[in-house]
């Protein structure tokens, strides 16, 4: 039976849109380039983000230092006021996301094709389930087949989690599909464990590594539903 799994941060929606709401609501800095603040405060969420997964630091702790290592890259100084008053206007901002329209479309497709589907990850529980209930994912995904590292213990790019999401959906490798926007966590993790990786590459970042190379790319002009319906 051919499985897609999907990631849910930049992949089923666009990050960019209550990362820039919050901007230009705390901010007001038009000289910044939006796109070029987002992608830094991506690089140094992911660089403390298994900290905060151990509780070597707070979830409040990584949220200020993403932010205020992004924006020093733009000579510009936050205190940590500003940058809690900036995390609390980007999480009311995601508690109103809305789908990307290409993948409310797969969605739909796999649904009727009767495609399996599934979700990974990362992030703290409470967080990332509110997420799946704003986007109301178990319209489509089985509440069973939603995997969230917060309620693992372990998070992507660990082959473990991809091992029990297999072990638990009762997946063959050779027809699992798994989406992501994340080279390192989705397209690297998703290939050790043996499936096939398709790229949501939104922010037209660089291959880390010729060694996982992923097995489609999906673009900003990409026709993400004929591509799917190629794979099923």
């Amino acid at each position: 039976m051919t499985t897609i799994i999907f990631d849910v941060d930049d992949t089923l929606y666009d990050q960019l849109t209550p990362f820039q709401q919050a901007f230009e609501a705390v901010f007001h800095d038009p000289s910044i380039p939006i796109e070029a603040l987002f992608k830094y405060s991506r690089i140094y969420s992911d660089e403390v983000f298994q900290q905060s997964e151990d509780g070597t630091i707070t979830k409040l702790e990584m949220q200020i230092y993403r932010i205020r290592k992004a924006m020093e890259h733009f000579d510009q100084q936050i205190s940590d006021e500003q940058a809690i008053k900036f995390q609390e206007v980007y999480q009311y901002n995601q508690s109103r996301l809305q789908m990307d329209p290409r993948m409310m479309e797969v969605l739909d497709l796999c649904t009727e094709k009767q495609v399996q589907i599934g979700i990974i990850t990362n992030g703290p529980a409470e967080h990332q389930r509110k997420k799946i209930r704003c986007l109301e994912l178990e319209k489509w995904v089985p509440k069973e087949y939603i995997f969230v590292s917060g309620e693992l213990g372990i998070a992507k790019p660990d082959v473990r989690v991809f091992q029990h999401v297999e072990k638990a959906m009762q997946l063959d490798k050779k027809a699992t599909y798994y989406i992501g926007d994340a080279y390192l966590n989705d397209i690297i993790g998703a290939k050790r464990a043996g499936w096939q990786a398709i790229w949501v590459n939104r922010r037209n970042h660089p291959m880390e590594s010729e060694e996982f190379v992923p097995d489609y790319f999906i673009e900003n002009d990409t026709d993400v539903k004929q591509l799917i319906l190629s794979l099923i």
